[in-house]
This record gives C-alpha cells, structure tokens and sequence, in this order.
C-alpha cells in the first residue's frame, strides 16, 4: 500500500456503546497524510431499546461528508474508524472509483441485518447488508452501483447473536459467501484467504477489505466494543497480516474499524493495531 491517505472516521454512532469515536485520533496522532472527521460533539445518541434506526440522520450526515472526502482522494484511502458503520461511506466511496470491486469483511459478526431484522436497532450490525444494496435509507448520499454479494465475503464470523438465524438467512438469499472462525482453524488462513480472494476479485478486479479488529481473539484485543471469543490467535493474526501484504495488488481501499479505548487496557489493543497498520503501510 503506497502514496497512502489515512482518513478518520470519528464517529460511534451506530452503536450504543461509546468509545470508538476516540479511537482514530489516538491511532492517527503521529501520522502524517492524513483526514480527520469528527462526529459532532452535541450529538445525544437514542438509547430507546424500541428505536431500531438509531441516529439514523446523524449517521447519514457524517457519512455523507466520509463519502464525499474518500471518493475526491486521488491517493489509497485507509480509513480508521470508528464503528463499523463507517465503512458504509467508505466502502461505497471507494466502488465509485474503482470498476469491477469486490469485498472482504474481516469480522467476528455478520452485519447483515436489515431495518426489518434488527433487534437492537444499533446501525452498525447493518453496514455489510447495506453496501449490497440493502438498507436504501442508509446511503442516501450514494447514487452508484453497490457490491455484487456474488463477490462478497465474510471472514471470521463466530458470533451466533439472539437474531442471527435471521441474519445467514438474508445472507443465504443475496449470495454472500462466509467462512467462520472454526473454518480458519480446520483449513488454515492461507486455504481460506485464498478462496475468499478468489471469489472477491472474480480473478478480474480489485478488493475493498473491512477489518474489523474483534475478528482477534479478545484474550489478545481486549479494547473494542463487542468482543467475542475463540477469534484468530496470535499466529492466525499474522498470517492473515502477511497474506494481505502479499496479495496487496489487488487491494483498492482498507478499512480498520472498531477500537475502543474505553475498554482497553495498558494501550495494547493501541499498540496491536499500530503494529497491523506498520506492516500493511510501509
């Protein structure tokens, strides 16, 4: 990844746990080249448990602005979020400039639920269903094609929530292929990424990676808002890490999402995704 753009992503509003809204400024504080993009401070987020668009015109606003930013950069756009939800602007941002995009989404959790099958109403559990062209309401801003789900893939789902039958079912219609975390330990990164690589680029276009950091196994990353067990371990970490910079050809755009300082402790969560970022970043 080079002549590289870190852009921001300040914002924590399609979750109701705060935090991740810190995490870009701290990761970013000694970079250079880079956007920042801050949510604004006067924001009350719903906590109505019978809410299920939770900030919805907040998160459009800051995503529309995410959006407009990525789409006018000339340079590879890396962005640090922030919640999930983020990466709905960057995402599409990024298809808009690239022809023929596929997408990984490096994650412990589907996000693919709908306005009709979320149970919690937090937006950032529907990022993925909507860059597929689900969930109109949530890009607005966007006027393009979304992602084909024939060239979308999950990578490390464990997180088997009250909904999620719900969840693999709208994923089974739309044609998202997904490997779990038990995948990667039965077949191994290197058999998987493959796979997923394969499937992403059609052997013809780029990929559009969104990686979120509790796909790492909270034993290692402590510091994010939704933790879930038996993730990738230390060894599976850096050979996903390492396989990315092999393959980094045919990566177009990177997300890195969900940091919480809140919940870290010691920095080492901080120190951990620093240490991802100077290896893909060099």
């Amino acid at each position: 990844m080079q002549n590289v753009k870190f852009i921001g992503a300040s914002s924590d509003l399609g979750v109701n746990i705060d935090g991740t809204k810190l995490a870009p400024n701290l990761i970013l504080k000694n970079r250079k080249n880079k956007i920042l993009l801050d949510q604004k401070e006067d924001i009350e987020k719903s906590q109505d448990p019978n809410d299920l668009r939770k900030n919805l015109d907040e998160l459009n606003a800051f995503n529309k602005e995410l959006y407009q930013t990525i789409k006018k950069e000339d340079n590879f756009c890396f962005m640090i979020g922030g919640d999930h939800s983020t990466a709905i602007a960057s995402g599409l941002a990024s298809l808009s400039k690239h022809e023929n995009l596929g997408l990984i989404w490096i994650d412990a959790h589907l996000d693919y639920n709908t306005f009709e099958t979320t149970i919690t109403g937090n937006l950032h559990g529907l990022p993925l269903a909507t860059l597929n062209g689900l969930n109109k309401d949530l890009s607005k801003f966007h006027e393009g094609k979304y992602f084909d789900p024939k060239k979308t893939v999950v990578v490390g789902y464990r997180a088997f929530e009250d909904n999620a039958n719900l969840e693999i079912e709208n994923i089974k219609t739309m044609g998202v292929t997904v490997y779990t975390t038990n995948d990667i330990k039965e077949y191994g990164v290197n058999k998987i990424l493959n796979q997923a690589f394969k499937i992403a680029t059609n052997n013809t276009g780029g990929i559009h990676i969104s990686f979120d950091l509790d796909v790492i196994d909270p034993n290692l990353v402590m510091g994010v808002s939704v933790p879930e067990e038996n993730g990738l371990n230390k060894l599976e970490l850096d050979e996903v890490i390492n396989y990315l910079n092999k393959n980094k050809n045919v990566i177009k755009s990177f997300d890195l999402v969900e940091y919480n300082p809140l919940y870290d402790k010691d920095n080492k969560t901080l120190d951990m995704t620093n240490n991802i970022i100077n290896k893909l970043v060099k």
